[in-house]
């Protein structure tokens, strides 16, 4: 448990992805297989069910701080976090321990879902009376289903791939269905993930191993750069940049994996697109954009008339379903926009130019005419000037601009420039003036600052008597230090309300958002919801009266 601790302290105070893969390997290589086992359990993101009420953890604390009630809710308003207030709140310890990470949570954390309530606060206080401060931290985050430190998934592969001299993607799939909710590693487990790769899974033919995705370079130069930079259009495949989840479907040895971009295996969340893979025939993997998509045209080409790319948030709807019924599977159909074939009848094609590649894939849908197959399109024109002119139609059809891709190019791995090239030419992010209304603290380096900020616009023009305004979008990211500490600093002077870690401030402060779609929504108050929202800059020229309205953003939507 003290190894873990500070390995939770380290990653916690840094934001640099090197220091936190540093931390990483060094816990891994140094701990017992059973407490490994747990460790990666909890940082790829496993949560056990909460352990004890939230009430009773708060009630325990209190007492044993000697605290009036609303002394701790003071205490609990200025930390923002209820395990931290407790470790930070809770007398010295008593007494020590030596238990590993695996023996605290398999014989005392878990226990104590079963254990009798008359018998709760006694047990509980025996615990926590053999913790360090850094120790309790964990320990109360883990007893209340919210631990969470600033490390991906992908970055606990990767540390696992290096410790085990084993390929990540190979990791990445091993750890499949490991942090289930229901889970309970054992070092067994943890050792299957650091194994040499068996002749099984080195068998390409039989494994679902995807390949690494090629990412695309963000290209914002001035059009009149453009074939000077890139050459003729002629030269580049050019198709629209999908707003959906980048995806690998594999099918080998008669089976059927779904990849994300994320490295996570989400073949259960798309059963239409698993069972289009079984069509195809083995050694087949194709790269593409899973999207909700509705209607086509009487040619199977797309967008056109009433079929088209519908609204991430659409696709959100899926996403956070636990279960996929058959109403919900009608309602929100999905399909793969393929545009790259990365492995056809067991031969890996990744060598050959984009223009190959796509060409194959072509002939591939065309001959296998499955409506959750569709190919994406591509954009031709004489000019890069005309090619602009297209781009100003993506947000009418759902898009985020255009993806240009070198004909003669291979596919590569990761954001490499050496190998292949893609670029995204994305289209401006859309925009509006709001007013900060509530602030909450931020997390890690940020902790004791007020950086997570909810944005509102008015609901009626200024010329209104009453008007009110309404909360539409959360955000936290696009100022500086400098900018975000005089922002915390005029939120403690304007403070209206505490509503536990949240404060509610006068309507002093306005920011231009931005945000990369809008949608209908009848969860959020507003009745519009927007995606990827970030502060693209403080108005401080501009006075709350002066900002957007809800029919200014409603009138942002698509038609």
């Amino acid at each position: 448990m003290k190894a873990f601790a500070a390995l939770y302290r380290e990653l916690d105070a840094t934001t640099s992805s090197l220091a936190k893969q540093a931390a990483l390997q060094r816990y891994l290589q140094a701990a017992l297989p059973a407490d490994a086992a747990w460790a990666v359990y909890f940082l790829a993101g496993g949560k056990p069910r909460q352990l004890v009420p939230a009430r009773l953890l708060r009630q325990l604390a209190q007492e044993a701080a000697g605290l009036p009630e609303w002394l701790f809710d003071e205490s609990h308003d200025a930390v923002g976090d209820l395990a931290e207030t407790i470790a930070l709140l809770l007398p010295p310890p008593t007494g020590a321990h030596e238990f590993g990470l695996a023996v605290w949570i398999e014989q005392h954390l878990l226990p104590l879902r079963k254990t009798a309530p008359e018998a709760l606060p006694d047990l509980l206080r025996t615990q926590w009376g053999l913790l360090a401060l850094d120790e309790r931290l964990v320990y109360f985050k883990l007893i209340t289903g919210g631990f969470r430190v600033g490390v991906s998934r992908l970055q606990v592969t990767q540390a696992l791939a290096a410790v085990a001299g084993v390929d990540a993607k190979r990791v990445a799939q091993r750890l499949m269905g490991y942090t289930h909710i229901s889970g309970q590693p054992t070092a067994a487990d943890y050792a299957v993930l650091i194994a040499p790769e068996n002749s099984g899974e080195l068998n390409q033919q039989t494994s679902g191993q995807p390949y690494p995705f090629f990412l695309a370079h963000p290209f914002n130069q001035p059009l009149a750069q453009f074939d000077d930079l890139l050459g003729k259009p002629s030269d580049w495949i050019v198709e629209w940049k999908w707003d959906g989840i980048r995806a690998q479907l594999v099918k080998r040895a008669g089976q059927v994996w779904l990849w994300s971009r994320g490295e996570e295996l989400v073949t259960e969340r798309f059963p239409e697109l698993a069972v289009m893979g079984q069509s195809l025939p083995d050694g087949t993997v194709l790269d593409g954009e899973i999207v909700v998509w509705r209607g086509q045209d009487s040619d199977g080409n797309l967008p056109a008339g009433e079929g088209s790319v519908q609204p991430f948030a659409e696709l959100q709807k899926r996403i956070g379903r636990k279960t996929l019924g058959p109403k919900i599977l009608r309602e929100i159909p999905v399909v793969l926009l393929a545009y790259d074939l990365l492995e056809w009848r067991e031969r890996d094609l990744r060598a050959l130019p984009q223009s190959q590649r796509r060409a194959l894939l072509d002939s591939l849908v065309a001959d296998l005419k499955h409506p959750a197959l569709l190919p994406s399109p591509m954009l031709a024109a004489d000019s890069w000037e005309a090619l602009a002119r297209q781009r100003e139609a993506a947000r009418s059809l759902g898009v985020e601009g255009m993806m240009l891709k070198a004909r003669e190019a291979p596919y590569g791995v990761g954001r490499t420039k050496d190998v292949g090239l893609w670029w995204k030419w994305k289209i401006d992010p859309l925009s509006i003036d709001a007013v900060l209304i509530y602030a909450q603290r931020g997390h890690g380096r940020r902790a004791s600052l007020y950086s997570d900020y909810t944005f509102a616009v008015w609901d009626g023009p200024e010329e209104q008597a009453g008007r009110k305004l309404v909360p539409f979008a959360k955000a936290y990211s696009g100022l500086t230090d400098a900018e975000m500490a005089r922002v915390d600093a005029i939120i403690r002077k304007t403070t209206l309300e505490s509503f536990g870690p949240v404060r509610s401030v006068k309507p002093t402060l306005v920011f231009e958002l931005g945000f990369e779609g809008i949608a209908r929504s009848v969860r959020h108050k507003s009745g519009i919801a927007v995606r990827f929202p970030r502060m693209l800059r403080w108005r401080e020229d501009k006075p709350v009266a002066e900002a957007d309205t809800l029919a200014t953003l409603a009138a942002l939507m698509p038609g």
